[in-house]
């Protein structure tokens, strides 16, 4: 089996407000044996998209390799931002090496709970994926239930919003309840491209315009919320 450790730390800051929640980057990133377009930093997978939804979006012109320029960029678009990310997987074993979510296995998870506590500007976490089996909603449900808390749906609409509410302190009154909404976003990997095919808003854009693709998609979505 094959050990695969998260290799970066939370990067959060003290007045960060929205928190980019994933599972565990590929694992060429935890051996370091990066490609040429990577960047020794969360998301930065030239083939995860993240970033360059986000380049695309604010016209960052990116580097994507792997020099600490590259990394300082990213960091710096989170600082300004006010985002942070924190992926809820710190470490799993799998029989295959590859980067499947469904893949992981002994799976030990973040306190994502106790980290919102300690950062108490945080209101939103942008889900990378959905609830499918071992996707970042489906822990962080799985997380949030020996807190006894639980989702409550806002919006059905992709991307699906939830929210709920987190005592702060000892007492339960109205004034110690921090109301943290959840963001489901579509994942940037190959297999959601599927799922953006079947949703009427997607088949209609691209009725309007058979250029429109599922890059194109992703950006109008994730444009709301960087």
């Amino acid at each position: 089996m094959f050990k695969h450790k998260h290799p970066y730390k939370p990067f959060i800051k003290k007045d960060t407000t929205k928190l980019i929640v994933g599972t565990l980057p590929p694992p060429r990133f935890s051996t370091r044996a990066l490609l040429e377009k990577d960047v020794d930093f969360c998301y930065g997978s030239y083939y995860n998209s993240l970033w360059l939804f986000i380049d695309k979006i604010h016209g960052l012109n990116l580097r994507y390799d792997n020099s600490q320029e590259a990394i300082e960029q990213r960091k710096q678009f989170l600082i300004q931002h006010k985002i942070g990310v924190c992926d809820i997987v710190d470490s799993a074993e799998r029989e295959k090496i590859d980067a499947s979510d469904l893949g992981m296995q002994n799976i030990k998870l973040r306190d994502i709970i106790g980290i919102l506590k300690q950062y108490p500007n945080i209101d939103t976490l942008l889900f990378t994926g959905g609830n499918s089996k071992n996707g970042p909603e489906y822990f962080f449900r799985r997380h949030i239930k020996k807190y006894n808390l639980k989702l409550e749906l806002v919006t059905d609409e992709v991307p699906r919003i939830h929210q709920f509410n987190l005592p702060v302190g000892l007492s339960t009154d109205e004034t110690s309840i921090r109301t943290i909404k959840t963001v489901s976003l579509t994942s940037g990997s190959g297999a959601a491209n599927i799922s953006i095919s079947r949703i009427p808003l997607y088949k209609q854009l691209k009725a309007k315009n058979p250029k429109f693709n599922t890059f194109d998609y992703r950006v109008m979505q994730y444009s709301e919320f960087f």
